[in-house]
């Protein structure tokens, strides 16, 4: 019966010195069931910095999609590489197009529609539709203005749509590039900048001019007033969208550079816009003047004067 009565509960308040004297030992703890848990702080952040992970995401953010979509790039020389940039479908081009028609305040074009799948598809097409909406109506817009003109013959200008071409392409490429570019320059000053890739700031410039095909359309009617408030309402639309898409991504930058970028953004936009409309559609108008033919008796009565 001794060793029953070495059964007996002790309670060991020595815990910590035992701890102390063996750290490598295990320790169970059991805690009231009934008790609340407490939270551990956390690293405390910024307002700032969580705002610019929603909008823009964070490295964690896009390896995860990159992962989740199991991308393989293929060697640039290859047919392949370049099937990736067209790889979508109707939906996802239709969903970008009316996300350039209604920009939400406080939400992030590229983090909401295009980071987790970049492509040409779209931008590629709604540069060629602009391209035949500016010129094909700058020659209505034309034969609209002069039409019952005894002395106007209607000639079609081919030439406005190679022009037309230049210009659109030009501004969906060259100026990405740059603004890519400046973009990655300041991410090498300022190591907090979040930037975007080439690809994705393509893919924003071109789903911003969609608003450009219906305008360019509406361009037809012969009234400067009417089409000057049109330019007005395609620019506030599309430059709202470049606004708010590249806004995150400079405002951790020098306060000066962040705005005069935001500026210059918007400031050629603007300049594409009114010189489209300017060049297309109101060009000065040229006097026709009557062309006269002498007839063959005007031609001998002349000679016998003479």
């Amino acid at each position: 019966m001794a060793a029953v009565d070495d059964l007996q509960f002790e309670e060991f308040g020595g815990t910590a010195t035992s701890l102390a004297a063996n750290p490598d030992a295990t320790t169970i703890s059991i805690e009231d069931p009934h008790e609340t848990p407490k939270h551990q702080p956390g690293p405390l952040r910024g307002s700032g910095r969580e705002e610019d992970d929603e909008l823009l995401g964070n490295d964690d953010s896009d390896k995860t999609e990159l992962l989740a979509g199991q991308k393989k790039s293929s060697p640039f020389w290859t047919f392949e590489y370049y099937q990736t940039f067209f790889d979508v479908d109707t939906y996802q081009v239709f969903d970008r197009i009316k996300g350039s028609l209604l920009p939400i305040p406080g939400k992030n074009f590229v983090r909401l529609y295009i980071r987790s799948n970049p492509d040409l598809y779209g931008p590629f097409w709604i540069c060629a539709t602009l391209v035949f909406a500016i010129a094909i109506s700058g020659n209505l817009s034309n034969f609209l203005i002069h039409l019952g003109e005894k002395t106007y013959h209607y000639v079609p200008e081919f030439r406005k749509v190679s022009i037309a071409a230049t210009i659109i392409y030009a501004y969906a490429w060259l100026v990405p590039l740059a603004l890519w570019g400046f973009l990655m320059w300041r991410n090498s000053k300022v190591m907090n900048i979040v930037s975007y890739s080439f690809l994705e700031i393509v893919c924003v410039y071109g789903y911003s001019l969609f608003i450009y095909i219906p305008t360019a359309i509406l361009w037809i009617i012969p009234q400067k007033a009417v089409r000057w408030i049109l330019v007005m309402i395609a620019l506030g639309i599309s430059g709202s969208v470049l606004a708010m898409t590249f806004w995150p991504a400079v405002r951790e930058d020098n306060r000066r550079i962040a705005l005069a970028t935001i500026v210059t953004i918007v400031l050629l936009h603007m300049l594409l816009s009114v010189g489209c409309l300017a060049y297309f559609f109101d060009a000065p108008e040229m006097d026709h003047l009557p062309t006269t033919t002498a007839t063959p008796n005007q031609t001998v009565a002349a000679a016998k004067s003479s």
